[in-house]
């Protein structure tokens, strides 16, 4: 079966005032999220992001991808926003240092999404305050039931195909599925071991713009957006997938240690 995945990844306009986000949803409560990153290349967003230390943020791996940036320099973290439009005071932009990438979507030459994570370390520490604050990873490896309500935020589309990201924050609330029906539908695209998966009701879905961006369940993140079915986010049919956090605890430990 030839499935096409929709890679929840791009550069898009921020236009003031406009409506677009997390396809439905509604807007964010400005700054409840204060863990959330916008992954910015000369000024448009690209991808969320969470941060877990002063000077880290977790996303996907999918989010640089090789040649697609004239200069890794370009990409700049943007903490303790609410509206990206706007210049606002609470909003922290760092540099990154230092992409790190796991080793395996790495080697198998970005085509594996069972590795779709990367550590981003800063080149300047975020100062922590009302509206930045970093989001504790979970203590340990454990599976996330299915049908648990869990919940996302992003500046992605509103609509598929729209190039076009939210001037603010959006979230939407979404249901996960059992694990053996994503694998029915994914097949070798979906890894049950470190990957879990959403079904849209048709409306309710995170979109383009939005990989990177975590999923919180019972107010603990325990994965980041992946991808989709490309042309449709909103598709019933292809569940929504995410890399499961706790899969990759020893990972991100040992990546953190070292660098």
């Amino acid at each position: 079966m030839c499935l096409y995945i929709f890679l929840l990844f791009f550069g898009i306009s921020a236009a003031a005032g406009m409506e677009s986000g997390i396809t439905e949803g509604k807007e964010a409560k400005p700054h409840s999220r204060p863990y959330t990153a916008s992954l910015q290349r000369n000024g448009h967003h690209t991808c969320g992001g969470m941060l877990i230390r002063h000077d880290y943020v977790l996303t996907s791996a999918h989010c640089l991808k090789h040649g697609e940036f004239s200069s890794r320099d370009h990409l700049v973290v943007v903490l303790g926003a609410h509206n990206i439009s706007k210049q606002e005071e609470s909003q922290q932009k760092i540099n990154v240092r230092k992409y790190i990438r796991h080793a395996l979507f790495e080697q198998n030459n970005e085509k594996d999404y069972s590795y779709d994570i990367m550590l981003l370390k800063l080149k300047a520490k975020a100062k922590l305050n009302k509206f930045v604050e970093m989001m504790p990873l979970p203590k340990k490896n454990g599976k996330t039931l299915a049908n648990v309500k869990c919940s996302i935020a992003g500046w992605g589309v509103k609509k598929p195909k729209d190039n076009r990201a939210s001037s603010v924050l959006r979230e939407v609330t979404l249901k996960l599925q059992e694990n053996s029906q994503c694998k029915e539908k994914w097949q070798d695209y979906f890894n049950s071991e470190g990957m879990i998966c959403s079904v849209s009701d048709g409306k309710d879905a995170f979109c383009q713009g939005d990989s990177g961006s975590p999923l919180i369940c019972d107010t603990k993140p325990q994965a980041i957006a992946s991808f989709t079915f490309d042309g449709d986010c909103t598709i019933r049919k292809y569940p929504e997938v995410y890399v499961q956090i706790s899969y990759f605890l020893s990972w991100i430990k040992k990546k953190i240690g070292k660098n």
